[in-house]
């Protein structure tokens, strides 16, 4: 059952065959495998906002927003939170949105809300007035549980989208994997900030989650590795260790391409 005051928001996944995957841009390497565990927000403040998805259906803007305070903090040493305005103008601009339509709105598509940051940028600053660009997304398997943790480990963050079964809530604070849970015909777009053996940790309404690997492989159909740029610049981190030559190339026909949400009817 959806939870009344807590929304969800994403849309259907796209299969553009022009976002790259992570294992065909890593073929043929022999790769370390990832660390044991990793956790971005060990030493952050545990509360990171609503970010208005209590009301509206933003999670796809909402986790990139989260995913820019896990940035911030690790790589530039201060975390900076987007307020509100900028959350909402990200949804209006990127999933169509209209504030003067009562409800929580149309969602939002995860590959075209990121097609939106490579191209336009996320509003942030004084009134929206600047723009943060993502330099690349890389799409990851998640069934390949350690192309996920690399994924956390090399960009502070996996931004992923999955189909809501009944228990996953507001106040349950573990997602696991019960078969017999039914789904409930909602989307949730959210970013893991960490792992280890048992599970990774999310960012969900503000919060910290555990998502189970089996939740991670049996439910969630859309796993992206993001590469920011000051995380790239000051962590010397990027997707699978490529360069940002190679990110840059494997974003050319993308940028060129296909329009943003608003006209690919997100």
């Amino acid at each position: 059952m959806t939870v009344s005051t807590h929304k969800f928001g994403r849309t259907a996944r796209s299969r553009d065959p022009r976002v790259p995957h992570l294992s065909a841009l890593l073929a043929g390497q022999k790769l370390a495998p990832p660390p044991a565990s990793v956790n971005y927000v060990a030493n952050m403040p545990q509360t990171f906002g609503m970010m208005l998805n209590d009301n509206l259906g933003d999670c796809t803007c909402a986790a990139f927003y989260h995913a820019r305070q896990v940035w911030t903090f690790n790589a530039d040493k201060a975390e900076s939170t987007a307020p509100d305005s900028d959350v909402e103008d990200l949804y209006e601009q990127a999933c169509g949105y209209n504030p003067q339509t009562p409800g929580p709105g149309p969602g939002g598509n995860e590959q075209h809300v990121l097609q939106f940051l490579l191209k336009t940028g996320a509003p942030i600053g004084a009134a929206g007035g600047q723009r943060d660009k993502i330099l690349a997304f890389v799409e990851v398997d998640p069934r390949n549980t350690d192309d996920v943790k690399r994924t956390i480990n090399d960009c502070g963050v996996a931004y992923i989208g999955f189909p809501v079964p009944e228990n996953v809530t507001y106040n349950n604070r573990t997602w696991d994997y019960e078969p017999t849970a039914k789904m409930t015909g909602d989307g949730h777009a959210v970013v893991l900030v960490g792992y280890d053996a048992n599970a990774a940790t999310a960012i969900s309404w503000g919060q910290l989650y555990t998502v189970t690997w089996s939740f991670i492989t049996n439910i969630v159909d859309e796993i992206y590795a993001l590469a920011d740029p000051d995380w790239v610049a000051n962590t010397k981190k990027t997707p699978g260790g490529l360069t940002i030559a190679q990110l840059e190339a494997q974003m050319k026909t993308l940028k060129e391409g296909a329009p943003t949400a608003l006209a690919a009817g997100a």
